[in-house]
């Protein structure tokens, strides 16, 4: 059993989370089982949406139950919400793993995937965001791509078009210094590598072991993508900036500490 101490720990960043410490509220499975059923009608019952959530009670019911029309497999990880987004997701008929603790994005995709790869038929993986910016539409064409394409992993870019000029400029410009400030992202060819819209098939869940909280997370995708050898290619996407997002998550301060734990963490893994 994982003392609280060390739930503390890793929510500093001192140690790695041990598997298994997720866990599931047995609502949840009530709720998706019982009362919403999880229904495939369009040939995507071995694909697990895994959506991070934190405090985003105010839309967290109406992304997943979007989601859940063409995605029936969907599990929100709590990562310590204090404002009901738990409920929320139950709401929705969707699975929910809760932290104890708020532990980080990079700790609640782990725990997602962890729970989402153990699940019978599971083949492909998409990891999108709680707050609505991510469109559907973006990800059947990133599966598309999976499913006939010799790739492991399709991961979304707001840089490939004129979609760039919707990016916030703070955070436009430590997205583009980021790239310009790694080598090894350059070297994959990568031009967003922050967008957290990714879709990646077994072999990467498998192998996916982060340990990093935080945005940094992102960074150890790509030192992964290099020292894994996997088969990654873009996607350009659309990403929705709203009135609630832009308040959660796209301020000055946002955009600086995206560039700072790109510097400070981007060459921890080799």
């Amino acid at each position: 059993m994982t003392s609280t101490s060390t739930v503390e720990e890793y929510a500093a960043g001192a140690v790695r989370l041990p598997i298994g410490l997720f866990l599931l509220d047995e609502r949840a499975e009530v709720c998706e089982i019982a009362d919403s059923p999880a229904v495939d009608s369009n040939g995507n019952g071995d694909v697990w949406l895994i959506v991070p959530v934190y405090n985003e009670a105010p839309v967290i019911r109406s992304v997943v139950s979007a989601a859940k029309l063409t995605f029936p497999n969907i599990v929100c990880v709590d990562d310590g919400s204090k404002d009901g987004s738990a409920d929320e997701i139950l709401a929705a008929g969707v699975r929910l793993v809760r932290h104890p603790v708020n532990l980080g994005q990079g700790a609640a995709i782990q725990t997602g995937v962890e729970y989402a790869r153990s699940q019978p038929g599971a083949a492909y993986f998409v990891t999108f965001d709680a707050d609505g910016q991510h469109q559907v539409d973006d990800v059947v064409a990133m599966l598309e791509r999976l499913r006939t394409e010799p790739l492991d992993m399709v991961i979304g870019t707001r840089f490939a078009d004129d979609r760039s000029k919707s990016v916030p400029i703070i955070k436009r410009m430590a997205l583009r210094t980021i790239v310009f400030l790694s080598p090894r992202t350059r070297r994959l060819g990568l031009t967003d590598a922050h967008n957290g819209l990714r879709v990646f098939n077994k072999k990467v869940a498998a192998e996916l072991d982060l340990i990093m909280n935080g945005m940094s997370h992102a960074s150890e995708f790509v030192a992964l993508i290099d020292a894994r050898k996997w088969r990654v290619a873009e996607q350009p996407v659309t990403i929705l900036y709203t009135e609630y997002s832009m308040a959660k998550g796209q301020s000055l301060l946002n955009g600086v500490n995206i560039l700072a734990d790109g510097l400070l963490h981007g060459r921890m893994r080799r």
